[in-house]
């Protein structure tokens, strides 16, 4: 839970920033940080994939998660939910301004690969790289959105502790009935979906993050034929 406390703080010391400020972070620094970040990203899904055992079981994950994803077009639905939710909030005045910048920077820092990610690899690993890295961009768009949405940023942070938080106590929970050698064919492929996060950030790619994610999960069943 290590990683999703200090991603809470993030949200919170980000957002308290943001409103003392209220101009933000220029955006020409804003995105250099961005792309360092991706950087890292794409460093630490390096670091990661070699843990893998079986290279054909990381393959045919990819290859069948990928298929389910886009069959499902998970990554459609979620931003299609995510903008209905925006736009049910978004309507009216001052009176919902709080609750917008609460769902908006909630759907922000919890909807996407790395939660996902993140929260499988503290929970089954005990490896907080990936969420202290998501911290530190949660950290960096909490000052933006607190800047210009006001006081309900801060609000998502018991957002982001109850989500995340939940994500990687399922995960701590999983882990005693998971071998080591499923643990290190899913650390690969979550592995894979990082680097694409990173290259998404450098903005080399535009990948739809979220249709990769159910590869994520096919080695545990992959381990128990090959």
């Amino acid at each position: 839970m290590l990683g999703t406390i200090v991603n809470t703080l993030a949200v919170v010391v980000g957002a308290a920033i943001g409103l003392l400020i209220k101009k933000g972070i220029p955006e020409r620094i804003g995105d250099s940080l961005m792309k360092g970040l991706g950087l890292c990203s794409i460093y630490i899904g390096i670091s990661g994939a070699f843990k893998g055992e079986n290279t054909l079981i990381m393959i045919i994950s990819i290859v069948l998660g990928t298929l389910i994803g886009e069959a499902v077009d998970i990554d459609k639905h979620v931003n299609s939910g995510v903008r209905k939710i925006e736009k049910k909030f978004s309507k009216g005045n001052s009176g919902n301004s709080i609750s917008q910048a609460f769902i908006t920077s909630s759907l922000l820092f919890c909807i996407g690969s790395m939660t996902v990610v993140g929260a499988m690899n503290a929970g089954l690993l005990g490896d907080n790289t990936m969420l202290f890295t998501k911290s530190t961009l949660d950290f960096c768009s909490s000052i933006i959105f607190a800047s210009t949405l006001g006081i309900g940023v801060i609000l998502s942070a018991g957002f982001v502790l109850i989500y995340q938080g939940g994500l990687t106590l399922l995960a701590i929970a999983a882990a005693p009935l998971l071998s080591n050698s499923v643990i290190n064919e899913m650390t690969c492929v979550g592995s894979l979906v990082i680097i694409a996060t990173g290259l998404n950030l450098l903005g080399v790619t535009k990948l739809k993050l979220m249709n990769y994610i159910p590869a994520m999960f096919l080695p545990i069943v992959l381990c128990m034929f090959m």
